[in-house]
C-alpha cells in the first residue's frame, strides 16, 4: 500500500480552501479570485486572457524553481530572481518583462488590498528602465505599395483596404477595430463610434471626406450578415482581433515592404506622426487616439514636430558666428 502524501494538492485544496487563514492562500485560488474580480469590473475579454497568460508565466517559473505555489510565501527576492531569469535565460526584451511585471504587480496589489495578503512583495516594484526605442512608422512610399497590394477586384480585399484605410484615417488601435458594429459609422456626421476602447471611454473619431466614402462602399458591399460587426468573413462572421491582425503584415509581405514592422500598430504611429507634421495639437491628438495620459502624446510630439526643427533655424547659435 502506498504512503499518501501529506501536503494537500489540487482538488484537496479546494475542500479545505474556506478554511485556509490570509497565510495559506494557493497561487491557483488567488488567480482565481483574481480573474473573478475582473470579470466584475468588465474588463475586456482580451486584457483578462494577457493577466492569465503571464500570471501562468510566473506561476511555471515559480514551479521550474521547486518553489511553493503558496502565494503567500513568494517573497520580495523571488520576484528578482524572476526578473534575472527572463534577462539572462530567457533573454526577454526589456518591455516584454515589463509586460509581465505589470501583471504580478497588479495581482499582488489586488491580494493585498483586499486583506488575502499580509505583506505584499511588489508594494512600489519598479519597472526595469527602458531606453525608448525610435518609433518606427510608414514613408509615404511604403503606404502607397501598401494600399494598392489588396485585390480591390474581390470582397476581401475591399474589406482589407477599408480596415487599412480606416487606421491611417483615425489611428485606432487593432481591438477598437474589431468591435466596431456598423451602426456606430454615423456617415452623415462624418464619425466612427469607438466603444471597444481600452480604457472603457467610449469616443467618437472623425473620418475624412475620403475615408467616408470607402467606408459608404464597403458598407453597401458588406450587406446583412449574421453579425453586426462591420469587418466580417466570407462566412458572414465577426473578424477576430486575430483575423485582423493578420492583414497589415500579409499586405506589406505582398508589397515587399522593408525595414519597418508592418503591423497595425505601425499605422497607428504613422497616423500619429502624420497628424503631428500637419500641426495636430496635443490635446486633439490625445482625443483621436484615446489615450488617458499625455505621456505617449507627448513623445509623438517630441520626436515628429516639424516645428522645433524650424524655430532651430532661428535661434541656432551658429546663425552669426563667423567660424
Amino acid at each position: 500500500m502506498s504512503r499518501r502524501k501529506n501536503v494537500l494538492e489540487g482538488d484537496q485544496i479546494d475542500v479545505i480552501s474556506s478554511t485556509l487563514t490570509a497565510d495559506i492562500l494557493p497561487f491557483d485560488r488567488a488567480l482565481d479570485l483574481f480573474i473573478q474580480d475582473a470579470k466584475r469590473k468588465a474588463l475586456r475579454e482580451f486584457t483578462i486572457k494577457y493577466y492569465r497568460r503571464e500570471l501562468n508565466d510566473f506561476r511555471k517559473y515559480l514551479l521550474m524553481k521547486d518553489h511553493s505555489l503558496i502565494i503567500n510565501e513568494v517573497l520580495r527576492h523571488h520576484i528578482d530572481e524572476y526578473i534575472e531569469d527572463m534577462q539572462k535565460r530567457r533573454q526577454l526584451k526589456t518591455t516584454t518583462i515589463n509586460t509581465k511585471l505589470r501583471a504580478a504587480r497588479t495581482l499582488f496589489n489586488f491580494l493585498s488590498d483586499n486583506k488575502y495578503l499580509t505583506e505584499n512583495p511588489m508594494r512600489k516594484y519598479p519597472l526595469l528602465k527602458d531606453r525608448k526605442a525610435n518609433i518606427q512608422t510608414f514613408t509615404m512610399t511604403q503606404l502607397r505599395a501598401l494600399m494598392n497590394a489588396p485585390d480591390k477586384r474581390t470582397f476581401t480585399g475591399q474589406r482589407d483596404y477599408t480596415f487599412m484605410m480606416l487606421l491611417l484615417d483615425t489611428g485606432i488601435r487593432l481591438n477598437e477595430a474589431a468591435g466596431i458594429l456598423v451602426e456606430d459609422v454615423k456617415l452623415s456626421e462624418g464619425q466612427v463610434f469607438i466603444r471597444n476602447t481600452k480604457n472603457h471611454f467610449h469616443r467618437y473619431v472623425p473620418v475624412s471626406a475620403k475615408m467616408k466614402d470607402q467606408l459608404r462602399k464597403f458598407i453597401r458591399l458588406r450587406g446583412t450578415a449574421e453579425t453586426d460587426h462591420l469587418f466580417i468573413t466570407l462566412d458572414e462572421e465577426a473578424m477576430t482581433r486575430h483575423g485582423l491582425q493578420k492583414i497589415v503584415p500579409k499586405y506589406g509581405q505582398e508589397a515587399g515592404i522593408k525595414g519597418v514592422r508592418t503591423s497595425a500598430h505601425t499605422l497607428r504611429h504613422t497616423f500619429a506622426k502624420i497628424s503631428v507634421m500637419n500641426g495636430a495639437g496635443i490635446f486633439e491628438l490625445q482625443k483621436v487616439l484615446g489615450h488617458s495620459s499625455m505621456e505617449m502624446v507627448r513623445v509623438y510630439v517630441n520626436l515628429f514636430s516639424s516645428e522645433v526643427a524650424e524655430r532651430h533655424k532661428a535661434f541656432s547659435p551658429l546663425n552669426n558666428l563667423n567660424i
